[in-house]
């Protein structure tokens, strides 16, 4: 079981001690195009969504950004 912070909320995934951002992603249908992930204040880099991996604990942010005027 893995406790995170996802967006100021807890989370709790039953099935997983660790997950990466990409799997993350989409087990939150997290599908917006534009988006920022931080673990702990460090921000992720979208090639490195595969391999950054997120463990009890952490602190997630996702955030969609949005263009308009």
């Amino acid at each position: 079981m893995m406790n995170i912070v996802l967006n100021n909320r807890d989370e709790i995934f039953k099935d997983h001690t660790e997950i990466s951002v990409e799997e993350l992603l989409k087990l939150k249908n997290f599908t917006f195009p534009m988006i920022i992930v931080k673990i702990n204040g460090k921000l992720i880099k979208k090639p490195d969504y595969p391999v950054s991996i997120i463990r009890n604990g952490d602190n997630v942010a996702a955030v969609h950004l949005i263009s308009g005027g």
